[in-house]
């Protein structure tokens, strides 16, 4: 951690390019809202991070909130300075250089924002791109920031620039302290901008060092197109960590995990499979096109096309497809086809029948299914919890569980079989 920095996160804006009603900062990418990423990357370098709030600053406060218990948070004066150099008003850094970030740049990274950390007056980063349309252009002389140039304002030699504004900056304290004040709105869009402070460091004769960056850590996201773009590179991220440390992935661009997954051991990971939450894998496959949602799956399989439900942990156990599990404790138990099994305890060797259900609920409440060892579930079973099967019970095909038996029982509860004799050549008039 860089004891000499404090780091500013602008993350006032209303995004409207998003048209949603969620805060811009706040929409998601692999289960984190995207200013999540902004300060845990700052708080690898910093224990000063302040950050900008003013559109639904509650909502986004409080969600942070959730995650960071030392971070400041900052109003902005909107009404009276609005804009990039506005929300840096009012803030006191504690220490001798400040970083100025976007909240809305989840793809950066603390090891690339200490490349802005230097011994100048003022740092920026710049990207060096084959296309820079659509981007304010920096002027660079001997290795040091002339002048910004916004792209409607450029000359004509000044368009075949292809040196662009990234937007984050590196100022020292005491010069930004000094000119934020200094700063007016005499622009088009009466706002106060963090960029004129760059000019305002060349008029004092202060050397301005440009720092190239990567493009594709330093992506904005101002639009949904760019926030599914971003997700693109994040998921490759994610993917290639576990790739590299041995997980088999099948087509892994089909494959969505989100940031707070682990996967330990030796796991296969077919195609189709999405991993949510705080989802832990270890030793296990999950088939193509299953879903598992913070749970713990070890030395198992599951699916194809199985939905393991929160709060789950299942060892060494087989889970077929189109079987769902929720709130369940399953250990060395099969059970492979079209089941629901939800707020369950089930034991090792018991087998759990095509169509068996746990009715966990009853309009009002939830309530627990326990199954012991070595118990046969036929198929199409009801167990209407709550409910308590010791070991060794066989539940035939077609029964419906509604009260606690003993170990060694067969339960059986079906209507009697009656048959009718040439009753379908009576009806259909045949033969």
């Amino acid at each position: 951690m860089k004891t000499n920095l404090s780091i500013i996160i602008l993350a006032a804006g209303q995004g409207t390019r998003m048209k949603s009603n969620t805060p811009k900062v706040l929409h998601k990418i692999s289960g984190y809202e995207m200013l999540y990423y902004s300060i845990k990357e700052a708080k690898k370098l910093s224990d000063d991070v302040s950050v900008v709030l003013y559109h639904q600053a509650s909502w986004v406060q409080q969600t942070m909130e959730k995650y960071f218990n030392d971070v400041t948070y900052h109003i902005q004066d909107h009404q009276n300075f609005p804009g990039t150099g506005g929300a840096v008003m009012g803030i006191k850094p504690k220490y001798s250089k400040t970083l100025v970030l976007n909240g809305d740049m989840p793809l950066i990274e603390a090891g690339e924002l200490t490349n802005l950390v230097g011994n100048s007056k003022l740092t920026m980063s710049v990207l060096n791109l084959k296309n820079a349309n659509g981007y304010g252009r920096v002027v660079v002389l001997n290795g040091a920031v002339r002048k910004i140039v916004e792209q409607k304002d450029c000359s004509d030699e000044e368009l075949k620039i292809n040196i662009a504004n990234a937007g984050i900056y590196c100022f020292d304290t005491e010069f930004l302290l000094a000119n934020l004040p200094k700063l007016t709105n005499n622009n088009n869009q009466k706002e106060y901008y963090i960029t004129d402070l760059v000019e305002m460091a060349i008029e004092q004769n202060l050397e301005v060092i440009p720092v190239s960056v990567s493009e594709e850590n330093f992506k904005g996201v101002n639009s949904k197109v760019d926030l599914a773009n971003a997700e693109v590179i994040h998921q490759h991220r994610i993917k290639e960590r576990f790739l590299a440390n041995g997980v088999i992935m099948r087509l892994p661009e089909t494959i969505y995990i989100e940031s707070r997954v682990t996967i330990e051991g030796e796991c296969i990971l077919e195609n189709g499979v999405t991993l949510l939450g705080k989802t832990k894998i270890i030793n296990s496959h999950i088939k193509a096109n299953s879903i598992v949602e913070d749970s713990l799956i070890e030395d198992s399989d599951i699916g194809p096309m199985a939905r393991i439900r929160p709060q789950s942990i299942l060892k060494d156990t087989h889970i077929g497809n189109f079987v769902e599990v929720k709130k369940g404790k399953l250990t060395g138990v099969k059970a492979g086809h079209l089941s629901y099994l939800g707020d369950c305890v089930i034991d090792s060797g018991s087998n759990i029948g095509a169509g068996t259900i746990t009715c966990n609920y009853d309009g009002k409440n939830k309530y627990q299914t326990i199954i012991g060892k070595n118990v046969f579930v036929g198929s199409d079973t009801q167990l209407v919890a709550p409910l308590n099967i010791p070991d060794d019970v066989m539940i035939a095909a077609g029964t419906t569980v509604t009260k606690d038996v003993q170990s060694g029982d067969l339960v059986l509860s079906r209507t009697p079989q009656k048959m009718i004799s040439k009753f379908f050549y009576k009806f259909f008039g045949a033969k």
